[in-house]
C-alpha cells in the first residue's frame, strides 16, 4: 500500500474495512449526503469504515463534503453510488441518462444509432463519477430481464436475452473501467426472472441449473471477461444452485463454488443492500447476517447499518471461533487492492462542463431513437395548434419528486394551450374526476403512464388510475405512451395509437413531448 496510508493493524479495523455504510438518503424522511456528513465523520472517529454507499448528494457541494472526509479517513474510503443512470441520478445537479432498457432499444434502431452507445454509457458514467469524488458505479445491471411481470429489474436491465444482455454489458464494463471506475454488475447469479422485489421479500427462481446457465450467467462470464472489478450479489433463492434455498447472498455453494471457482473471478464480491428484507429478516442481529455473508463469500459488506455493533459481533465471532479470521484477511486484501488501484488513478481530464455536455447529447441521442411506436403510432395524430389535454398517472410519489414531470413544460413549449393533470397515490377523487371530465372534452389528449421499477415502491398503475385510463383510452384523438415498460401498454389493445420510451428520466420525457409533437429534427 502506499506509504500515506495505514495499514488496518487490530482486528476491529481489519473487519471495518469490510463494511460501507450510507451517506445520504432518498427513502423518507429524505436527507441529503451534504446535511449526512457530520454524522459520517463522527462515525469514522469511532468505526473506521471501508467505504461509503452515497444517495441524494448534490453537485458540486457533496464532492466538497466527501473530499473533507477523505481527510478525515486514515485509509481513503471506497465512494460508491447506485449511477445506474449517469451520475446524476444520485448527485443532483448533474446530467442524468435514460435506463439501461433504452439504450438496448436504441441499439436495436440500426438505421438511427451506432452500436457505441453502451461504451458510450459507461465512458461517460465513469468520467462524471471521478469529478465528484466515485470511486465504484453499482452498474451496469447485469440481469437478463426475461419475467415480463418482474417489479424490480425491468427497463433497469438492457434486454431480454442474454446474449444482447452479455454484448452491451461486456461495453458498458469497458467503457467504466478504462476510465478509472470499478463497474459493477450486478445482481448474480441473476434477478431477471423474479416476480418479486427481494427489497421486501425474497424472490425464489425455481428453474433447473441448465436453464439458469443458459439464460442467467453468460452476461456475468461476459462482466467477468471485460474486466469488471466488482460483482454485486442477489438477495434471490436458487434452489438448483443452492438446495438448501438460502439467498444468493448468503450462499458458498454459489458465491465461492460458482463464482468464484468455476466462473474464475477474483474481483471484490459486494453484498446487495444489508438492509432489503431479502436477508434482513433471517437474522437476528446485523452482525450475525454479517457474518453469514463473509463466510459464504462476501468481500464486502454494503449497507451497514449499524457498523459499530456489526463490528463488535463479528471479532467475538472471530475470537471465539465461529468465523474464520482468514475469511477476513482474504475480503480485506481484495477491498485494499480495489482502493489501491482507484484512489491513486490520474485525475480525470476533460472537464465536468465537456462531460456535461457529452451526457447531455448522448441522452438526447438515446432517448429519441428508444421510442417504440405500436399500432398506428409512426405519427402520433396530434396538432400543436390545438389545445393538448395531458393526464400523467404514476403509482408512488418521492420526496425528491418535482412539482410537475419534466414533459409538462416541453409540452408547453410546443402547443397552443395545455391543459396538465397529474395523478398519484394521493389525488383526491374529486381530482380523478376534474382530470377525467377535462380529457373527454379534449380535442385531443396525451396519457401517460409511469411504470417502471422502484426499491420499496408499488410497481403499475394503481387500479383507480387503471380504470380512469381504459375510459380514456377510447378517445377519439388519443396518444397513450408508456414512460416505463412496455408491458405496461398491454392493457389498451384497442388504442390507436401507443408509445413506449422505456424510462421516464427528464430527457426521455422531454424527447417524447418532441416526437408527439412533431420537433425531433
Amino acid at each position: 500500500m502506499p506509504a500515506r496510508w495505514s495499514s488496518p493493524e487490530t482486528l476491529e479495523a481489519k473487519i471495518a474495512q469490510l463494511m460501507m455504510v450510507r451517506i445520504g438518503s432518498n427513502l423518507p424522511p429524505a436527507i441529503t449526503a451534504d446535511s449526512d456528513a457530520e454524522r459520517i465523520g463522527r462515525l469514522l472517529d469511532e468505526c473506521p469504515v471501508g467505504g461509503l454507499i452515497l444517495f441524494n448528494g448534490v453537485w458540486p457541494s457533496t464532492r466538497d463534503a466527501l473530499a473533507k472526509l477523505q481527510s478525515h479517513s486514515a485509509i481513503p474510503l471506497l465512494i460508491g453510488s447506485d449511477i445506474e443512470r449517469g451520475c446524476g441520478q444520485q448527485m443532483r445537479g448533474l446530467g442524468v441518462l435514460p435506463h439501461a432498457m433504452a439504450f438496448g432499444e436504441a441499439m436495436n434502431r440500426n438505421d438511427v444509432v451506432d452500436e457505441n452507445l453502451a461504451q458510450e454509457f459507461g465512458r461517460l458514467t465513469a468520467l462524471a463519477a471521478r469529478h465528484a469524488g466515485i470511486h465504484i458505479a453499482f452498474a451496469p445491471v447485469t440481469d437478463t430481464n426475461t419475467n415480463p411481470t418482474n417489479p424490480i429489474i425491468a427497463t433497469r436491465a438492457f434486454a431480454n436475452s442474454p446474449e444482447r444482455v452479455a454484448e452491451l454489458v461486456a461495453a458498458f464494463i469497458e467503457g467504466c473501467e478504462s476510465h478509472g471506475v470499478a463497474a459493477t454488475a450486478k445482481h448474480f447469479p441473476g434477478h431477471g426472472d423474479t416476480m418479486q422485489d427481494s427489497h421486501d421479500s425474497l424472490p425464489e427462481v425455481p428453474r433447473d441449473r441448465a436453464s439458469i446457465a443458459a439464460t442467467e450467467l453468460p452476461p456475468f462470464l461476459a462482466a467477468i471477461q471485460a474486466g469488471c472489478s466488482v460483482i454485486m450479489t442477489a438477495h434471490v433463492a436458487y434452489p438448483a444452485l443452492d438446495p438448501s434455498g438460502v439467498p444468493a447472498t448468503l450462499s458458498h455453494a454459489i458465491l465461492t463454488g460458482l463464482l468464484r471457482d468455476e466462473l474464475g473471478f477474483d474481483g471484490v464480491v459486494t453484498s446487495d443492500s444489508l438492509l432489503m428484507s431479502g436477508v434482513r429478516g433471517r437474522f437476528d442481529t446485523e452482525g450475525e447476517l454479517c457474518a453469514a455473508a463473509l463466510s459464504a463469500g462476501i468481500d464486502l459488506l454494503l449497507d451497514v447499518e449499524d457498523p459499530v455493533a456489526a463490528t463488535k459481533y463479528l471479532v467475538q465471532a472471530v475470537r471465539n471461533g465461529s468465523l474464520d479470521e482468514g475469511v477476513i484477511d482474504r475480503a480485506l486484501a481484495r477491498i485494499l487492492a480495489l482502493k489501491e488501484r482507484l484512489i491513486e488513478a490520474e485525475p480525470a481530464t476533460p472537464t465536468i462542463e465537456q462531460v456535461e455536455a457529452e451526457v447531455a447529447s448522448l441522452g438526447r441521442r438515446t432517448a429519441l431513437a428508444a421510442i417504440e411506436s405500436r399500432g398506428d403510432a409512426s405519427q402520433p395524430n396530434l396538432d400543436p395548434s390545438q389545445p393538448l389535454c395531458v393526464v400523467l398517472a404514476k403509482p408512488f410519489r418521492t420526496p425528491l419528486d418535482p412539482p410537475e414531470q419534466p414533459i409538462a413544460p416541453r409540452l408547453r413549449e410546443h402547443f397552443a394551450s395545455v391543459d396538465y393533470f397529474e395523478l398519484d397515490p394521493h389525488s383526491s377523487e374529486e381530482q380523478l374526476q376534474q382530470a377525467q371530465q377535462a380529457a373527454q372534452d379534449a380535442p385531443q389528449l396525451l396519457l401517460l403512464m409511469i411504470v417502471k421499477p422502484a426499491a420499496w415502491h408499488h410497481f403499475g398503475l394503481l387500479a383507480r388510475q387503471q380504470q380512469l385510463f381504459e375510459q380514456l383510452a377510447t378517445h377519439p384523438r388519443v396518444v397513450l405512451a408508456s414512460l416505463g415498460v412496455p408491458t405496461a401498454l398491454d392493457a389498451f389493445p384497442a388504442t390507436r395509437c401507443r408509445l413506449c420510451t422505456y424510462s421516464d428520466v427528464a430527457v426521455s420525457q422531454q424527447a417524447l413531448a418532441d416526437f408527439v409533437a412533431g420537433a425531433t429534427g
